[in-house]
């Protein structure tokens, strides 16, 4: 389905809004972007059953109409998404206000800074082989700390222990070769 053309008129006159706020349009990640001093502030997209603003950093906002929603709960941080379902939906003047907020945001420097997330408890496995194979505990400790996380994520997910003891055979090999999980999809 072409997300685009299939939202195209409601997405022009969404642009064509923003476009009244004094924000400067690009094209990021296929979708037109706004910017205000170089900075992302709001975005429009077509989906498959909606098309949306989406608000770079939007969890700043008042949001007194109770208009923005967060698209992945637990996932997305700092982003806010106002979704239409058709022309009729969109509220020029309130758009323009909820854009002139961001933008002031922007102005006034607000970015939200991710927290970085602890590193995930070893699986008690993964320790007892650290022991019995040498060289297995630095090998480990010598890849970055997204690969760690993306092996102990790898084995914990597995719900039964012989799925467990079967991925922690599977990745030995490649933790001692300094390889991450999923390296193998990032070659080109």
């Amino acid at each position: 389905m072409d997300k685009v053309n299939t939202w195209k008129a409601e997405l022009d006159v969404l642009c064509h809004i923003l476009s009244k706020a004094g924000l400067t349009q690009t094209i990021k990640w296929g979708a037109p972007v706004f910017t205000y001093k170089g900075k992302n502030v709001v975005g429009a997209a077509g989906f498959k059953g909606y098309f949306a603003l989406w608000f770079f950093n939007g969890v700043y906002l008042e949001d007194k109409e109770c208009v923005l929603m967060n698209a992945q709960e637990g996932t997305t941080k700092a982003q806010r998404q106002w979704r239409f379902h058709s022309i009729s939906d969109i509220d020029e003047e309130l758009v323009l206000k909820y854009v002139k907020e961001a933008m002031t945001h922007t102005a006034e420097g607000k970015v939200h800074k991710p927290q970085k997330q602890p590193i995930p408890v070893v699986p008690g496995l993964l320790n007892e082989k650290f022991e019995t194979e040498e060289g297995l505990q630095s090998a480990f400790e010598g890849l970055s700390l997204y690969k760690q996380k993306e092996y102990i994520e790898y084995l914990v997910m597995a719900k039964k222990l012989e799925t467990q003891i079967l991925r922690l055979q599977k990745i030995i090999p490649m933790i001692r070769s300094g390889r991450g999980l999923n390296d193998k999809y990032k070659d080109c």
